[in-house]
């Protein structure tokens, strides 16, 4: 048995970094700093969870209704999301070995950056001391509807259909379900994370703010994790 399994460490963590606009506002900022604040806590996160036995970590950047708000506050996010991928996540990658996988309607994605998505994700494709799996314009039933669009291109028959063959077609078919879902700022919903792939997955809401995310977060999350006995809906409780 593997040291993870023996301490019960979640392999897969999701998290939902909530609250950066409203940290911002608590404190007569504006909005883009609570970004900042928030891009800086992503880039330090995976520090804290994979040296503790998680194997892979990913995050809600951008959703495909966060199309609607602000165009300065998107194109601010878009500006970060681009410095992430063609950064940070690319020095993470090179000084850990991580690999980077990035999730969601790429092409959507304004000017270079679907391109620059692209191609962290074919350089970092061996690397295997933790996964970064970055939901990126991603939607959950967006993603179900892309994966039934290429299942019909594919001409794949009835008798096919099944929830095997739906995974295949998922953004990241190869990734295991995630254990655990973390949302930060008090709000208790997924709003469309991993809309497929969180049904059996253990969900903890945290009232702090996304800014205010701590290393001590992050154990608090996999103690949480640790203390529930999950059921996949079996018997017992």
């Amino acid at each position: 048995m593997s040291e993870a399994k023996e301490k019960n460490i979640p392999v897969h963590v999701g998290l939902i970094m909530d609250g950066n606009r409203r940290w911002a506002k608590e404190r007569n900022l504006p909005s883009f700093e609570g970004h900042l604040i928030g891009y800086e806590k992503m880039k330090s996160a995976p520090a804290w969870f994979f040296p503790r036995g998680v194997k892979i970590l990913s995050f809600f950047a951008f959703s495909t209704e966060n199309w609607r708000r602000q165009p300065a506050e998107v194109n601010y996010l878009m500006k970060l999301l681009e410095n992430a991928v063609e950064a940070n996540l690319r020095e993470l990658a090179k000084t850990n070995s991580y690999k980077i996988l990035i999730s969601g309607r790429l092409e959507e994605l304004p000017g270079d950056l679907s391109a620059k998505c692209l191609k962290i994700i074919q350089e970092t494709k061996t690397n295997s001391r933790g996964t970064i799996n970055l939901c990126l314009n991603y939607g959950g039933r967006a993603e179900i509807v892309d994966a039934v669009r290429k299942m019909i291109k594919n001409k794949v028959g009835l008798e096919q259909a099944h929830e095997g063959m739906i995974k295949k077609y998922l953004y990241q078919p190869d990734l295991p379900d995630p254990d655990i879902i973390a949302r930060t700022s008090g709000e208790q919903r997924l709003s469309g994370f991993l809309t497929w792939q969180s049904v059996y997955s253990e969900l903890f809401f945290m009232k702090k703010y996304w800014p205010d995310f701590e290393e001590s977060d992050a154990e608090v999350i996999l103690r949480e994790y640790a203390d529930r006995k999950r059921k996949f809906g079996g018997n017992g409780g």
